[in-house]
C-alpha cells in the first residue's frame, strides 16, 4: 500500500523529533513539572470553585483545626506577619530588586521580573471578579477582609516573587539560600491566612500554583542568560 518512499518520510519525521525532544529535554521537562501540572491544579480548583459555592469538604474542617490554636498572642502575630505578604514585605522587596536591575541595566532580568510580577496581579484580580469566591466566615478574623478570596492575593504575590527570585539566581550560589528562606516564607504567609480565617485552604493552593505556572511560564518565553553565565 505504501511505497518505500513513504516509509523513508515516516523515518525522518521520528528522526527528527527524538532529536528535538533530546535537544529541548530539560525545556519540555521544567514546561510539564513547572506550568502544565500547576495549571491543571489551578484548573480544577477553579473549576470546581465555578460549578459549587461550598468549595472542597477539606476547607472547612482545616480551617477549624488551625483555628483550634488560635490565642491573643498568635492573633497579633499572625495580623502583623501577613502584611509582609504584600505591602510590607513583598511589594518593598520587589522593588529594591527592581532598581537594582535597573542600576546595573540587566534589561532582561528587569523585563521578566516586571512582566511576571504585574501579571501575577492581573491574573489575581482576574480571576476573582470572574469567580468572585466569598470568603469564609466561620469566627471573626482579627484581621477581616472585604474582597473575593479566590485565588489568595497573598499567596500568589508572596510564591510570585519567591519563583521570581529562584530564576533570577537560578545557577548562583543564592539559588539555594533563595529557595530554603523563600519556601519558608511562602509556607508562613499561606499560614497566616488561614489563621486569620480569610481564605480557605483552596484559595491558597489555587495561588500557589496559578503564580507557579505564570513565573515560570514567562522565563520560557523570554531568553536570558543565567547569573553563571553573566560571571564566567
Amino acid at each position: 500500500m505504501f511505497d518505500g518512499g513513504f516509509w523513508n518520510y515516516i523515518r525522518s519525521f521520528f528522526l527528527i523529533l527524538k532529536r528535538s525532544l533530546i535537544a529541548h529535554r530539560v525545556a519540555l521537562l521544567i514546561l510539564l513539572v513547572g506550568v502544565f501540572f500547576p495549571l491543571q491544579i489551578f484548573g480544577e480548583l477553579a473549576e470546581e470553585v465555578w460549578e459549587n459555592e461550598g468549595g472542597f469538604s477539606w476547607d472547612v474542617p482545616t480551617l477549624l483545626a488551625i483555628h483550634s490554636t488560635a490565642n491573643p498572642q498568635l492573633d497579633r502575630f499572625a495580623s502583623t506577619l501577613t502584611r509582609l505578604g504584600v505591602f510590607w514585605g513583598v511589594f518593598p522587596v520587589a522593588t529594591v530588586i527592581v532598581l537594582t536591575l535597573l542600576f546595573h541595566r540587566r534589561w532582561h532580568q528587569l523585563t521578566y521580573l516586571v512582566i511576571t510580577l504585574l501579571g501575577s496581579i492581573i491574573i489575581n484580580r482576574t480571576t476573582k471578579v470572574l469567580l468572585h469566591r466569598v470568603r469564609p466566615h466561620l469566627w471573626d478574623s482579627p484581621a477581616p477582609e472585604l474582597d473575593y478570596g479566590f485565588p489568595s492575593g497573598h499567596a500568589m504575590s508572596s510564591m510570585t516573587l519567591v519563583v521570581a527570585l529562584v530564576v533570577l539566581t537560578w545557577g548562583s550560589r543564592w539559588c539555594w539560600f533563595v529557595l530554603a528562606v523563600g519556601g519558608g516564607f511562602v509556607l508562613a504567609i499561606g499560614w497566616t491566612r488561614l489563621y486569620l480565617g480569610v481564605h480557605y485552604p483552596s484559595d491558597i493552593l489555587a495561588g500557589w500554583a496559578a503564580s507557579i505556572a505564570w513565573a515560570i511560564g514567562v522565563r520560557l518565553l523570554l531568553k536570558f542568560p543565567s547569573p553563571r553565565k553573566n560571571s564566567s
